[in-house]
């Protein structure tokens, strides 16, 4: 072309120019030296580079051509405003937004659809609904895409009154209006809605897409709700819908989340196409699940196989030395990630080692961790130490830890419970007052314990001594019987778990015997058949009498129990539980 003269040829140029803008194989450098041999550019031109840019993830670009494209006196179209403001919400820029917002208006294009949507989705991000929304208003001609914009904004702006609103009042709907609901929903943690708005979904008769089965199966993984996730699994299935990487790490995901490895096995064998993700989810599931050995092994098989671990990979083998006790292997990888991978530890990874070697006893050298590591530690690193030192009653440093603790999270009422325990277990109620004293005045309020199991589809909630349940009478019951035959096991509460300055022993041990998975399990064993295995949710960390219990009722009823409590699963069988007494 240069050659034979050609680009003076318009229409050549701009096609070689595209070739080299938008190809996987091309060249931004080369297309702009194309822009740059044309004599006079007209608007196509310059729009290829924009949207080249823009595809290159640099929007900071784009906006710079615009900016030569009016010096040099080219009008632009109103394709060039909808890359523009593509590149303003990515950046994002809502002051120049409003600037192209007033161009477009003054050049005729503010009625174009692509336009106008764009500029509803600029103004949500940027947290001006009333603007996006006047857009809206005033636009004479409403699609599904401008509907849909709007829904968005109000998503983004986490407005759920004007969602639900607005979702009732479309004249029609389609996959993106019902994934925009699903997956507000799933980002404000409103998992039980999530899934009853994907059952509305399948009423209309509106197909899923994968968009829409990873919000449902994160909703799924967040409750445990194990027989859910498996009928979108059969969805899957029916449909023929391939497990790519995100569908298929989704998947993984809510298998281990619901403490059925086999399931996520299955799953990490059927993808198609792994990508680190789908790797990291399998490990990560595995180590949860108090299979730590074998999330080791799998990280090595992923290493022989060539596919590069990145960061997220060594926080999750990080985490299963540290759930399994390997502190050689946690010390290792954490040593390969620097000197083979070349990626440099953050936080997180610090973290893990301070758990590492908190859980092992080795609070000094934990200690040595978060004194010499580059970066402030925070709070998560203080809370794995003041753990540790509960466990292995190293008070000292447990008191140090959880002071430091409450600087950094004085809103936080898990740093006031954890110090609080610290002063309990070593029988400092005095100090135990204080801080409790302290957390009522700054109107801290503890999380209560909750503890959730799925029958049939129906996810059942606990709090301790909870007596709302429609067959709170049969549960109680069942507490009773449970407490009978536990105790011709020879159980014997732990009543240190109580940490309440409370003298009478009874009452310690009947504010045990009513914690939240108690009662899960109770309601479990009178709602399913014999040796049907009984899964729990619970949002704390499960305490050691709960712990011992959960033991003893495996090898009792012969039921495998499984317990998903904040920081691991708890797999309960024949009187021993996967973490090993290691958690």
């Amino acid at each position: 072309m240069i050659k034979s003269s050609q680009f003076s040829d318009p229409y050549s140029a701009s096609r070689l120019a595209e070739f080299y803008a938008i190809s996987d194989h091309g060249s931004l450098k080369y297309a702009e030296e194309v822009l740059n041999s044309v004599q006079e550019p007209y608007p196509f031109l310059w729009n290829i580079l924009i949207r080249g840019n823009l595809k290159n993830q640099n929007p900071l670009k784009s906006i710079l051509l615009y900016d030569q494209m009016l010096r040099k006196s080219v009008e632009p179209d109103h394709f060039t405003f909808t890359f523009l403001l593509k590149a303003c919400t990515q950046l994002p820029a809502p002051a120049i937004g409003k600037q192209l917002h007033c161009q477009i208006i003054k050049l005729g294009y503010d009625f174009g659809g692509y336009i106008r949507n764009k500029l509803i989705h600029l103004y949500s991000i940027s947290g001006s609904i009333s603007d996006a929304r006047k857009i809206f208003d005033k636009s004479t001609e409403l699609d599904i895409v401008t509907w849909n914009s709007m829904l968005e904004a109000y998503a983004d702006c986490k407005d759920s009154e004007s969602l639900h609103k607005l979702f009732d009042e479309m004249p029609y709907r389609d996959v993106v209006s019902w994934n925009t609901v699903i997956g507000f929903y799933v980002q404000v943690g409103e998992f039980k809605e999530a899934i009853e708005m994907f059952r509305r979904m399948q009423e209309n008769g509106e197909f899923a897409n994968r968009v829409t089965l990873i919000s449902v199966l994160s909703a799924v993984a967040s409750l445990g709700a194990l027989a859910q996730g498996r009928w979108v699994h059969a969805y899957i299935d029916k449909h023929g819908i391939e497990l790519d990487e995100n569908l298929g790490s989704a998947l993984i995901n809510m298998y281990a989340k619901c403490g059925c490895l086999d399931g996520a096995i299955h799953a990490f064998r059927k993808t198609s196409k792994k990508s680190v993700d789908t790797w990291n989810s399998m490990i990560s599931g595995l180590a949860a699940n108090g299979q730590s050995l074998k999330a080791i092994e799998l990280f090595s098989q992923m290493e022989s196989l060539g596919v590069k671990p990145n960061a997220i990979t060594f926080s999750c083998v990080l985490n299963a030395c540290s759930h399994g006790g390997f502190v050689e292997d946690g010390v290792k990888n954490f040593r390969k990630m620097s000197e083979i991978y070349k990626i440099t530890p953050d936080i997180a990874h610090y973290g893990c080692m301070v758990d590492l070697f908190g859980r092992a006893g080795l609070l000094d050298k934990a200690e040595e961790i978060i004194r010499t590591m580059p970066m402030k530690p925070d709070k998560v690193m203080w809370k794995a130490l003041l753990g540790a030192c509960r466990i292995h009653r190293n008070f000292e440093t447990g008191e140090r830890a959880g002071l430091r603790l409450l600087e950094l999270a004085p809103d936080d009422h898990a740093s006031y419970v954890l110090l609080s325990n610290i002063y309990a277990v070593a029988d400092k109620w005095d100090e135990v007052h204080k801080v409790r004293k302290m957390m009522w005045e700054r109107g801290i309020k503890k999380l209560p314990g909750c503890s959730s199991i799925e029958l049939d589809g129906v996810v059942h909630e606990f709090i301790v001594g909870d007596i709302t349940h429609l067959r709170k009478k049969e549960i109680y019951e069942m507490l009773d019987e449970m407490g009978e035959k536990l105790k011709v096991a020879g159980y014997k509460p732990d009543t240190e778990q109580v940490l309440l300055d409370i003298e009478e022993e009874e009452v310690k041990q009947t504010s045990l015997g009513h914690h939240s998975e108690k009662l899960a399990i109770a309601f479990g064993f009178i709602s399913t058949r014999p040796r049907t295995t009984i899964r729990v949710v619970k949002n704390l960390r499960v305490c050691s009498d709960c712990h011992s219990v959960m033991k003893l009722l495996s090898k009792i009823y012969n039921r495998d129990i499984i317990i998903r409590d904040s920081n691991r699963f708890h797999h309960f069988r024949d009187g021993s539980c996967s973490c090993m007494d290691y958690w």
